[in-house]
Formats: C-alpha cells, sequence, structure tokens
C-alpha cells in the first residue's frame, strides 16, 4: 500500500492566497518592476525610466501589485516611492532569477 506525499501547502485557503500573489507577479511588466525595486525605495518616475513605459502604464501596475500586498509607498512632498513590502517577495525573485537567468541549457 503506497502513502501519498505530504502537500508543501496543505490548506486551500494558503493554495488560494499563494495562487493570487503568483497571479499578480505573473505579468512580465510587474516582473520587471519588481526586479527594478530589489530592496531599494525608487520613485515612480525613476521606475518610468528604468522599465521604459508611460507614466500611467507604470502607475496602473504599481496599483496591482499594492493592492494585492506585494508593495507599499511611501510619500514625501510631491513624490511617491514604492518598495516591496516583504522580504520573501525578494526571495521569490531570486529563486526566479537563479532559475532563470544566464542559463546555458
Amino acid at each position: 500500500m503506497s502513502s501519498l506525499p505530504t502537500p508543501l501547502i496543505a490548506h486551500d485557503a494558503d493554495i488560494a492566497r499563494a495562487a493570487l500573489y503568483l497571479k499578480a507577479m505573473s505579468h512580465p511588466l510587474r516582473l520587471k518592476i519588481l526586479c527594478t525595486l530589489g530592496n531599494e525605495r525608487v520613485s515612480v518616475q525613476d521606475i518610468v525610466d528604468q522599465v521604459g513605459t508611460t507614466q500611467s502604464n507604470i502607475s496602473q501596475h504599481l496599483g496591482i501589485l499594492r493592492d494585492k500586498g506585494i508593495l507599499a509607498c511611501q510619500k514625501d512632498a510631491n513624490r511617491v516611492f514604492y518598495y516591496i513590502e516583504h522580504p520573501y517577495t525578494l526571495q521569490v525573485i531570486e529563486l526566479l532569477r537563479e532559475s532563470f537567468c544566464n542559463r546555458q541549457d
């Protein structure tokens, strides 16, 4: 008689939350924004300059990431700085980098 393996994520609510998190990150532009931020606080204009699209497009994607709890922001006078809210998001991005960047296969 074979036994089933223990699930890595056992509760449906946790799976649903993880799926929503990954869905928010899965858009190429949103992932590029996250990679641009790294562990820094970056202004919207600097994100626009780094990513290379319009400010309205960036703002839309920043809003999605903020609504999902992936990003937070800090206002300083008339500038808004965004940053990655939780260290585990940086760990996910680092794992993606290790898995998909500069591969020789």
